[in-house]
């Protein structure tokens, strides 16, 4: 039975309806639904200029029924932003800045291709972005976004462009977010820069707690009035409840998903919540350091945090409901690893400060006012950190006491050094040359981070609790048979090798750093002298040969690529010159053909490492036999005589560095060298050979710096040579640390664009160094090396 035309009529009104591929009906519900909602929501925003007084009574924000937020008890809080426009015509409107037609997303359509997005009139106004159902006079409003200084737009993205054919205006307000959508780049654009421009010219906002914070600050001298305003404003004292807003301000909209990190992030106004519900949950937690390590990460990661939780422990310490009890405790812990880590801005530093002697005077000799002075002492020490605490130190952290870090000293016993969360790679380097006796040596210092994989020094205003997080972090990564990482003490720089008394511990070190370089193929000697620095070697571990002294395995004594050099290169294939070629080539590596080529290269390997064997049995028999030969040889010695057998290559004492120099354009391309920074000049070698290419004293050089981050650039006279390396940092900073311990004068910068990275000549000395002849004093940051 057909339905009366009424019927239909009620029918399309009540649901909506399609109409010359327009909308009606159920659109103009929603909008109006969403227009109501943002005109009747709380804000617990004010601006800047207005001013706040005691008898103001500000609640801990809950939540009400509905789910919406509850207002709070601030009368010019309960004010709509919005203003009613009246029925005039849409085109006349005189506060108009920006009007036009865009598209807005519902419900995901941009997502959903059949469904077309929605088309509506916007007006963009000094105060809030509205849009209307059509541009005809008495057009209605469909909704409104209040813009403040907490809003914020995003650019066109090119890739939604490729997607849909799309450019996207994406506006974030406190309750909603309008995604609008053009078909024009130009327009997107003009939108963009308009609604930002509309953001910029907003006064800035203020939470509740920030006006509180001002009262307390203002009326610090005052006890009835502080009473006063404790008593009235819940906000400012513990609470068991849940937080549905943030204590400060921050901008409305997501974060940028793109920056580097494992983890990933809402809006700072929901991890701001977040942060608070995972404090409310140390108080109950037997175990708080992973919770507490998670809430540090945190604030590393999103730094606008630091003092969202910085004000959540504040509060949460003030007036708990048992106070020195367990959960009191762990806030306080917290708080105490905070002030080890990040240091919190002006405004909220004074308030902290305000609460740490109100604690004190409150409850004198109590575990809270211990925690309290801990922490007063920590913020004059803390600069920032590059990684948060490592559970060792949060556990050390916790109780008040200094960690004990292990130096490792080749040839000499390893140290134990006391440090803080302040403590610096100077200081410790410090520590130790005065421990060691290296004080009157004139040679240079410096702590390194050895690992598997690299080998660098650590900078002297590096702290080094990061360095230990750093090799927390490693450990879980390692494989294990790697070796773990570990800070070891060397020699940085040479300035003087041939006065150093072999019966010092500075000689044990002056070996063992000869022995590294030794290893690693940066002595260019003959295989016999090899050998014979491998017998010394045993000589000075074991004393005389016996067949049951331990053997180090021969990667120990010798240089694995001299072993690797004997070996016949792989053969050579000449790469297929026609797509076809590679085709059937490819082809056939996926049949029976690829599983013979696999077979055979299986074989092959087998054979090399047979071969290997061998060479490396002949190679230890050679080395056995030296030995024997020293018999009766002591140990000093034995190691004077592998230094001397060292210093016989020229370049001993100059740090090597695997470089690729840049020819001419009419050259054949890079040319891979060492190049050996000395104390006296700078020389290029080619890998093994012992003689320099060329060698440049430092009169000659006329500047040097980074020209990118992987582009050294030497000026000598009337030419520039140019390096790629890994290490530019590490170069210049030796080059830097040898003309300051010579008592020169600082290099001319060389000439830089506009866009270029600043050189490294503007430092006078490097990071992680110690002088032992002189007192350390204070040097600027060059940046880290990468080996």
């Amino acid at each position: 039975m057909p339905f009366p035309g009424g019927l239909w009529w009620l029918l399309c009104c009540r649901r909506g309806f399609t109409l010359l591929r327009r909308d009606y009906g159920e659109a103009e519900r929603e909008a109006d639904g969403e227009a109501e909602e943002e005109e009747e929501a709380s804000f617990e925003l004010r601006t800047q200029g207005d001013q706040g007084s005691l008898e103001v009574s500000l609640s801990q924000p809950t939540r009400s029924s509905s789910g919406s937020e509850r207002s709070l008890l601030v009368a010019e809080e309960m004010r709509s932003l919005i203003m009613e426009k009246g029925p005039g015509p849409v085109e006349d409107d005189p506060d108009a800045l920006v009007k036009g037609w865009l598209q807005r997303e519902m419900r995901g359509c941009m997502k959903t291709p059949w469904i077309r997005p929605r088309k509506y009139w916007f007006v963009l106004t000094p105060d809030s972005l509205d849009y209307y159902s059509s541009n005809e006079k008495g057009a209605r409003r469909l909704g409104s976004l209040v813009l403040t200084s907490l809003c914020s737009v995003l650019w066109p993205d090119k890739q939604l462009y490729k997607e849909t054919g799309y450019w996207s205006v994406t506006v974030f307000g406190r309750k909603h977010c309008y995604r609008l959508y053009t078909e024009h780049l130009n327009e997107a654009v003009h939108w963009v820069c308009a609604v930002q421009k509309v953001i910029d010219s907003k006064a800035p906002v203020q939470t509740p707690t920030q006006l509180l914070m001002r009262d307390v600050e203002e009326h610090s001298s005052s006890p009835e009035v502080l009473e006063q305003i404790y008593r009235c404003n819940p906000i400012l004292r513990y609470t068991s409840g849940p937080l549905y807003a943030p204590l400060l301000p921050f901008p409305y909209g997501s974060l940028d998903q793109s920056a580097p990190g494992p983890r990933s992030y809402t809006t700072l106004r929901d991890e701001a919540v977040k942060l608070f519900n995972s404090l409310q949950q140390l108080e109950s937690e037997r175990d708080p350091v992973p919770l507490m390590q998670g809430v540090l990460q945190t604030c590393l990661d999103l730094p606008p945090l630091v003092d969202e939780i910085y004000c959540q422990l504040v509060k949460q310490t003030t007036e708990p409901p048992a106070p020195g009890g367990q959960g009191d405790l762990h806030y306080w812990q917290l708080l105490t690893c905070m002030s080890c880590t990040f240091l919190p801005s002006p405004p909220v530093l004074r308030f902290l400060h305000f609460h740490l002697d109100k604690t004190e005077s409150c409850f004198p000799a109590s575990e809270m006012a211990k925690y309290a002075c801990f922490i007063r002492e920590a913020l004059g020490k803390t600069k920032g950190r590059e990684c948060v605490p490592s559970l060792e130190e949060i556990l050390m952290l916790m109780q008040r006491q200094e960690m004990i870090c292990t130096v490792h000293c080749p040839g000499a016993p390893a140290c134990s050094v006391a440090i803080s969360s302040h403590t610096t790679a100077e200081e410790v380097a410090q520590e130790l040359v005065s421990r060691l006796g290296l004080s009157q040596s004139p040679n240079l210092f410096a702590l390194y981070e050895q690992s598997r994989r690299r080998e660098q020094p650590v900078g002297s205003a590096t702290l080094l609790a990061d360095v230990l997080t750093r090799f927390e972090n490693l450990a879980g990564e390692q494989r294990e048979q790697d070796p773990p990482c570990r800070l070891c003490f060397k020699h940085y720089g040479f300035l003087d090798t041939d006065n150093v008394p072999r019966d010092s511990l500075e000689f044990a070190l002056l070996f063992e750093q000869a022995h590294e370089m030794v290893l690693r193929g940066y002595v260019p000697t003959s295989e016999e002298t090899l050998q014979t620095l491998a017998a010394l070697r045993l000589q000075s571990l074991n004393s005389d040969f016996s067949t049951h002294a331990p053997f180090p395995r021969l990667e120990e004594l010798f240089p694995p690529h001299v072993l690797h050099a004997r070996l016949p290169p792989p053969p050579h294939r000449p790469p297929a010159k026609c797509r076809g070629a590679r085709l059937r080539a490819g082809l056939l590596a996926g049949g029976l053909w690829g599983q013979a080529l696999a077979k055979q290269r299986a074989e092959r390997d087998q054979r090399l490492r047979g071969r290997l064997r061998e060479e490396g049995a002949s190679t230890m028999a050679a080395i056995v036999e030296k030995w024997k030969l020293l018999q009766g040889m002591g140990r000093p010695e034995a190691m004077a005589a592998y230094v001397a057998l060292v210093r016989e290559w020229p370049g001993f004492g100059s740090t090597l560095f695997d470089v690729d120099l840049h020819v001419s354009p009419m050259g054949t391309g890079p040319q891979r060298l060492w190049l050996g920074i000395g104390a006296k000049a700078v020389s290029l070698y080619k890998p093994g050979e012992p003689e320099p290419l060329d060698s440049f004293c430092y009169g000659r050089i006329s500047s040097f710096g980074a020209s990118d981050s992987s582009t050294f650039r030497l000026s000598v006279e009337d030419r520039d040579l140019l390096f790629e390396t890994s290490q530019v940092d590490e170069i210049a900073q030796l080059l830097n640390t040898y003309l300051a311990s010579a008592g020169a004068q600082r290099l001319p910068r060389p000439q830089e664009s506009p866009t270029s990275p600043p050189t490294s000549e503007s430092t006078v000395l490097p990071q992680g160094l110690c002088h032992a002849a002189g007192p350390w004093q204070h040097r600027p940051r060059v940046g880290s090396s990468h080996s």
